[in-house]
């Protein structure tokens, strides 16, 4: 299938700032009282070349997990300043990942590989995912916290 097949036969939407397409597909009809959110949310993701997630962050842990396409490259960078890189990909025997968690307050964004052409993910966020808790990394403001990552800050970033 193409991206463009998939977006519609999954009914996927551009996402606003971040970039790439997702829909909701599931909300916990449950809330945390103290939060006033639900327990959880998931979604459907889809990344293309021009498509990327670029570098954001959330106020609750976010759970990925590969359906299909190509491999993606999750870039995280911890409130520490820490970079770590994960592939998530259905290759287990070439070190890809099928699963990742991402812990709130993390910068995080992700792109495929050189060479891919689309990724399907979902990602399931815990307390659920509201926009109030999302915050777009600011190109500049990224650089001055952390100058060592330059490249990688500057491919994820609009």
């Amino acid at each position: 299938m193409t991206a463009e097949e998939v977006i519609q036969k999954l009914g996927l939407r551009p996402l606003p700032e971040e970039g790439g397409y997702y829909r909701e597909v599931y909300r916990a009809s449950g809330t945390i009282s103290a939060l006033n959110r639900n327990y959880s949310t998931h979604i459907y993701y889809l990344i293309t070349p021009k498509e990327f997630s670029c570098f954001h962050r959330v106020r609750s842990d976010e759970l990925f997990h590969y359906y299909a396409g190509d491999p993606v490259q999750l870039n995280q960078i911890s409130p520490g300043g820490k970079m770590q890189q994960v592939v998530l990909g259905s290759k287990i025997q070439k070190g890809q990942n099928p699963f990742f968690a991402v812990e709130k307050e993390y910068w995080q964004g992700t792109r495929l590989l050189p060479g891919g052409s689309w990724a399907l993910l979902g990602c399931t966020v815990a307390p659920g995912f509201e926009f109030a808790d999302f915050e777009i990394g600011r190109r500049e403001d990224l650089l001055k916290l952390y100058p060592q990552y330059h490249e990688t800050i500057l491919e994820l970033t609009r």
